[in-house]
């Protein structure tokens, strides 16, 4: 990440009904924004990142400190324009006009790609800002719950009968989004075991009470979801790992999950995804130094993810489904 947005303050937006602004209309999305940066909402809060990668809610802390300042002291007659994270300027308009207009991420489409993306983030001149990082309507984990839990639901009334009750759900991604399977699976009826490649992702699940246990080893979690699915029980458990590295390792075991997914950030392989055998730190330090390199490992990790979706079709048959 770009010194631009290195920084260890800790945003925490303001409660109850004082405000600081001028009026609610503009108290609201001045919440909205430290709110998407709370510590316990934001996946790394120190960067500005909300989810997904490098979603993120201000192109930098500067900018961050510019849009609440602007915020504070708008008019009721007044509409702060920001650009991509950046705050662009203040127009007079009237009282039923928007207070804040975004625009994120928009790019010609000639040029509309990752490559140049890129160059332009790294000169903080754009940001990612995702779907409701950047438009500060991120709600955390809680957000994608339900759409989880009813696509759970549906796979199980497609081809389980409309019962997930001893089933088990092998999935990958305890971020933003992918953090809300284990407790889906759950509500489902299902079990989950959740790969995750970042231990301070599966701690946080576990604070928030989106995955109930954390196994030490591939061993222990299969152990566990053994035993709860013999006895009924809808529980879910998080494993340190790689998703290419413990899919594989099970699917040559021979055992059969009943629904195969996955909720990692492989639309962006450089800031998103983890290459196998690659540490956190190398990972980080690369992405700086040689992001083409990390994009083709990525890609190869992919791709030996995808692979063992192939084996365990011809191992399970009909009763294995993939869901994605």
């Amino acid at each position: 990440m770009s010194d631009l947005i290195k920084n260890s303050r800790i945003v925490k937006p303001p409660t109850g009904d004082k405000i600081s602004a001028k009026s609610w209309l503009t108290e609201a999305p001045m919440r909205m924004l430290m709110n998407n940066l709370h510590p316990d909402v934001a996946e790394n809060p120190n960067e500005l990142v909300v989810y997904g990668g490098i979603g993120r809610a201000a192109r930098s802390w500067q900018d961050f400190d510019k849009i609440v300042s602007s915020l504070k002291s708008l008019n009721e007659d007044e509409t702060l324009l920001v650009q991509s994270g950046k705050p662009v300027g203040v127009f007079k308009t009237h009282e039923d006009a928007p207070r804040v207009l975004i625009a994120n991420s928009n790019l010609v489409p000639n040029w509309a790609n990752w490559d140049h993306f890129n160059e332009l983030d790294k000169k903080g001149l754009a940001m990612y800002g995702q779907m409701t990082a950047g438009s500060w309507i991120y709600i955390g984990t809680q957000g994608i719950v339900q759409g989880t839990y009813e696509t759970f639901v549906e796979a199980g009334r497609q081809h389980y009968n409309g019962d997930l009750k001893g089933k088990w759900i092998l999935t990958a991604g305890l971020g933003g989004m992918g953090g809300a399977q284990p407790l889906a699976a759950v509500m489902a009826g299902a079990c989950c075991l959740a790969v995750e490649c970042n231990t301070e992702s599966i701690d946080f699940r576990l604070r928030t009470g989106y995955v109930d246990e954390k196994a030490e080893s591939l061993e222990e979690a299969l152990g566990m979801i053994k035993s709860w699915t013999s006895s009924g029980t809808a529980k879910s458990v998080g494993l340190l790992g790689n998703a290419a590295t413990i899919f594989t390792q099970i699917s040559e075991m021979g055992i059969k999950p009943d629904i195969v997914t996955d909720q990692t950030s492989a639309h962006d392989p450089t800031n998103g995804y983890l290459p196998e055998n690659w540490s956190i730190s190398e990972w980080k330090d690369k992405r700086e130094t040689n992001p083409k390199l990390v994009e083709a490992e990525a890609r190869k990790s992919m791709k030996k993810t995808c692979g063992s979706y192939g084996i365990f079709l011809e191992q399970g048959g009909a009763n294995t489904r993939l869901w994605q």
